[in-house]
């Protein structure tokens, strides 16, 4: 597989802890210009949901910003979860 050479979305998601795994975090991942992930970082948040999630990153990543509004998904095994488009400033 080549390299990818244009990261092309960044995006973040945040989670409900459904099952009560009790680890509550935010991700930002990277796709390339193909759709597929180059990368990812993740920390941890006190809450679950959008709100919690705004608050954390503006305090660990100041520089990142949300560009999007947060949609909101199901995943197959009953999790919820958003996602929101992201760039740094």
């Amino acid at each position: 597989m080549p390299h990818p050479k244009n990261h092309d979305r960044m995006f973040l998601t945040c989670y409900t802890d459904t099952f009560g795994y009790g680890w509550h975090h935010v991700d930002l991942f990277v796709h390339d210009d193909a759709g597929l992930e180059v990368n990812w970082v993740h920390w941890q948040v006190d809450e679950d949901g959008p709100a919690a999630a705004d608050a954390v990153t503006a305090r660990v990543e100041p520089q990142l910003r949300r560009t999007s509004d947060w949609k909101r998904g199901v995943s197959a095994n009953g999790s919820e979860y958003w996602t929101a488009d992201a760039a740094w400033r």
